[in-house]
């Protein structure tokens, strides 16, 4: 039986995430605290690891006061451990956001600023702003792709927010139709509209502590997944096969809603 194994959290976009018990649903579908800031320069573009490879180098880290590790129930904290520096620098999101804004510029060397939107965050697809779904099966697998490559540094690189368990590798992309249509299914009492698979960016191809570029990383895995592709899958979003993980979209109906690790998942009937 597919179940919930994993949640994760980017309360700051392209910094570390935070594995969490439960999260809830904002009404724009997307997860309450993810990606709901991003560092953003005076242009207004955004410092991510699509424009700026030198952001992997930081690590950040959450936790409440109680040592839960639930980002944003009791804290809204960041402990960030700047390279060359021996000891991590705690800001407070809300009260010292200012002070952080001014370490990451001394950090990239320009100025920067951390922009907030608690509505939505920053995803990457504002169409399909759920949080985007992959299996532990899957992870694994493309795990093995890369000889030296650890399931969790997988992971990072691929920066999912749902991971399925109880499954077989791709399972995922049962969670998907043809263009055009939205396949519903269910995770604990919260709704989805599957959309379709993730088109992936360069941040993949990078190791997620140095920033440096695996040889041949997209070509291997377009290769590996192709060949890896279920006979079964929606294939008329396969223009390419850089592909993993599902984008979402949610109702608002299912605002307020909570996902808790271990609640089951369901592919709905369709419907005429």
């Amino acid at each position: 039986m597919p179940y919930l194994a994993k949640i994760l959290l980017y309360p700051i976009k392209s910094l570390d995430g935070v594995e969490v018990e439960q999260a809830k649903v904002l009404a724009s579908g997307a997860l309450e605290y993810d990606r709901e800031f991003a560092i953003i320069n005076k242009q207004g573009k955004f410092v991510n690891g699509k424009s700026n490879e030198k952001i992997h180098l930081l690590r950040a880290f959450y936790a409440s006061s109680f040592g839960t590790s639930q980002f944003g129930i009791s804290d809204r904290t960041i402990s960030l451990q700047i390279p060359s520096q021996k000891s991590q620098q705690v800001f407070h999101l809300d009260k010292e956001r200012q002070a952080l804004a001014a370490t990451l510029s001394d950090f990239f060397g320009f100025a920067v600023m951390l922009e907030q939107n608690s509505l939505m965050g920053f995803p990457d697809d504002r169409n399909s702003p759920g949080p985007t779904v992959i299996s532990t099966a899957s992870l694994i697998e493309v795990a093995s792709w890369f000889p030296g490559s650890s399931v969790d540094e997988i992971r990072r690189r691929m920066r999912a927010n749902i991971e399925i368990g109880g499954v077989e590798p791709f399972w995922e992309d049962r969670l998907f139709s043809e263009q055009g249509d939205l396949l519903s299914f269910q995770i604990g009492n919260v709704c989805f509209f599957g959309v379709n698979p993730c088109q992936r960016c360069i941040v993949p191809t990078r190791n997620p502590n140095s920033g440096e570029a695996y040889p041949n990383f997209q070509k291997i895995f377009v290769q590996k997944r192709q060949a890896t592709l279920p006979s079964w899958v929606s294939s008329s979003h396969f223009n390419h096969f850089y592909r993993l993980s599902v984008n979402t979209r949610l109702s608002t109906s299912e605002a307020g809603k909570t996902l808790q690790i271990g609640d089951k998942i369901e592919i709905l009937p369709s419907k005429s």
